[in-house]
This record gives structure tokens, C-alpha cells and sequence, in this order.
């Protein structure tokens, strides 16, 4: 069997082991001709399908390699590249369940593995251990995807990096348990930096990566912004009222407008960029106040630091042929 068709049950029941395969080349449109296992049938933690979607194929590879052959994955790369998103795509044309966690600075230990609590038994109070997501990712079908992995408290890192190991067993002091993982979970993290820090300012409270913990990541892929045809097809698919020769052209400017300022971010000439989600955001802000330049304004400029402004408008005006300086008080 070659695509397997998105069947969902609403209830949190688990199919044991994956029982078809999809082909990678059919299914996500990459030049590969291995055959991946899939289930036939989802559950509730089985994300939704976004039609829209756009593999890269590099990063597809990396990602099908960890459910194909059981690879810790870790995909770097600017916010709103889409990495997260990647993996759960991805999980949902195979009907895997996925659970995603955000590792920011709140995330505890107790938080990963559990902690005693009272609970209700027979009708009296007694003490029992509540899993937490790690320990009940680990012996299900689940792909585990820690975002933010960069953020996480050095307390919690090592928590991580006992499942990073070969065996990746997991041991419950508090329980006198070990737990041996299912033989289908899987593991994956996304970071903004490649755990050396971040000395760009951008990504506040990232931290260094213990090197001995990046060296149990068994595969790093990098994923950079799409190409301009890609990031205009996805665009038009999410507001399609554009899809028409004016609206094409509003959007291939928006995009070149995007891409400019990824550029002053690498060369230091700003310090904010625009995802494509911020360029989605903006035409569908465009279409709510009919104006484009307005629009603008209040999706992107308005975020950007008054010494800056001056840049992007100029990045704008060789886009859209535009002057905003002069327009900025009307809505700022």
C-alpha cells in the first residue's frame, strides 16, 4: 500500500505497531525510494493534515530516517521555518501520534517524569505516582518532539539525555522502575541554535548545549526559509482570494519584501526578520483593511525598533515602490 488516507478516532486508543507503508517518493514528494511504516488508522494525538504544505526535501529525509530506522533527530534553523511543523506533517501522512513540547524555562523535571499525587481509590484518598509526558511517551507509539530545546533548564537537559542514549531506558528512582522504550517511539527536538549558544541577541535565554548531549543526536538537519515559488504557492493556498494576477503580484512582492529582510538579519542590518507565517499573517491583514501598506504597518513595521524602521522602509519601498516613513503616525 502506498498512501495511506488520514482515518482519525477521536478516542486515545494506540495501535501497537505501524501495520502498512507509505512511499516516501508518493507521499511527500521526495527524491527517495524507501517505503516507511505507517498506521492505517490514527487516534486523537494524531495531528491534522495541512494540505498546503511544502516539504524540503534535505530535512524530509532526516525526519523519515527517524521513523524509519529509529534516528534521534534535531532540526535547527530560524523561527518560522517551520520545524516543528515539519515533523508533525510528517507524523500526520503516516498517522503517528505526535505529542510536542515547549521546553521553556516553567518545564521541570517533575514535569517529565511524574511526581506522587492523590487521587481517588475505591472512594478514599490514596498516594499514587502520575506519569509525567516523558515515561508515558516512552512506552507508546509516540513521537515525542521537544521544541525549544535550547531553552530547557540544565536540570531538564539531563533528564533528556537519559533516553538519548542507544538504549534509551529510562529509570524511575522514585518508583525502583526501569522503563524499556516501545519499539516505535520516537524521538525529535527543534533549536533555534545549534547548542554552541547565541551570541546573535535574537534568541533570548538560549543556552550553550552540554557537547556530550549533542553528540547523542544521531542526525542534525538544518532547515533554511523555502524558495520564492514554494513560500508563493503556500501563501495563495492559505488566502486564496489573491489567487487571481493582482493578487499573485501582491503576494511575489510581499515575499521579495520578506526575503530582503532575512537578509538584513544576516548581514546585522536589522534585528527582527518575517517568517512566512508573519507574510500570511500580513495578507490576510491586507484583505481585513483593504490596504496593503496599512497592513504592513501593523503586522511588522510596528514591531520593529524605531532605529530600524528606516531600513525596512526602504527594504518596502523597493518592493512595493512605497514611501511608509511618511505614513508611519497614521497607524503606529
Amino acid at each position: 500500500m502506498n498512501v495511506v488516507s488520514q482515518k482519525k478516532s477521536e478516542s486515545n486508543s494506540f495501535i501497537d505497531a505501524p501495520d502498512t507503508t507509505v512511499s516516501a517518493r508518493e507521499v511527500f514528494g521526495i527524491n527517495v525510494d524507501f517505503k516507511v511504516p505507517a498506521f492505517s488508522q490514527g487516534n486523537a494525538y494524531v495531528p491534522e493534515v495541512d494540505k498546503a504544505y511544502r516539504f524540503n526535501e534535505t530535512t524530509t529525509r532526516a525526519i523519515l530516517a527517524g521513523f524509519v530506522h529509529n534516528r534521534k533527530v534535531l532540526i535547527q534553523g530560524y523561527h518560522g521555518t517551520g520545524k516543528s511543523t515539519h515533523i508533525e506533517q510528517i507524523a500526520a501522512r503516516l498517522n503517528w501520534p505526535c505529542v510536542r513540547v515547549n521546553l521553556d524555562s516553567h518545564v521541570t523535571r517533575i514535569d517529565l517524569i511524574g511526581k506522587d499525587a492523590i487521587v481517588l481509590q475505591d472512594g478514599k484518598q490514596v498516594t499514587a505516582f502520575h506519569e509525567g509526558i516523558l515515561p508515558w511517551s516512552l512506552q507508546r507509539p509516540v513521537a515525542l518532539v521537544f521544541d525549544e530545546y535550547d531553552a530547557a533548564r540544565p536540570d531538564v537537559m539531563f533528564v533528556i539525555q537519559r533516553v538519548l542514549e542507544a538504549q534509551a531506558r529510562l529509570t524511575l528512582l522514585d518508583q525502583n522502575r526501569v522503563i524499556v522504550p516501545h519499539p516505535f517511539f520516537r524521538l525529535f527536538a527543534t533549536t533555534n541554535t545549534v547548542g554552541l549558544g547565541d551570541t546573535s541577541g535574537l534568541y533570548h535565554g538560549t543556552q550553550p548545549i552540554n557537547q556530550g548531549q549533542m553528540d547523542r543526536w544521531n542526525i542534525i538537519a538544518t532547515l533554511n526559509y523555502l524558495p520564492d515559488a514554494e513560500e508563493i504557492a503556500i501563501v495563495l493556498a492559505k488566502v486564496p482570494s489573491y489567487n487571481n494576477a493582482k493578487g499573485k503580484a501582491v503576494i511575489k512582492a510581499m515575499v521579495a519584501m520578506a526575503n530582503l529582510t532575512r537578509e538584513g538579519l544576516k548581514a546585522g542590518d536589522i534585528s527582527i526578520v518575517m517568517s512566512p507565517r508573519t507574510v500570511i499573517t500580513w495578507a490576510e491583514n491586507a484583505k481585513i483593511f483593504e490596504d496593503v501598506d496599512a497592513a504592513f504597518q501593523m503586522t511588522f513595521l510596528n514591531k520593529c525598533d524605531e532605529t530600524e524602521k528606516a531600513v525596512v522602509a526602504e527594504y518596502y519601498q523597493r518592493c512595493f515602490n512605497v514611501d511608509l516613513l511618511g505614513d508611519v503616525a497614521r497607524v503606529s
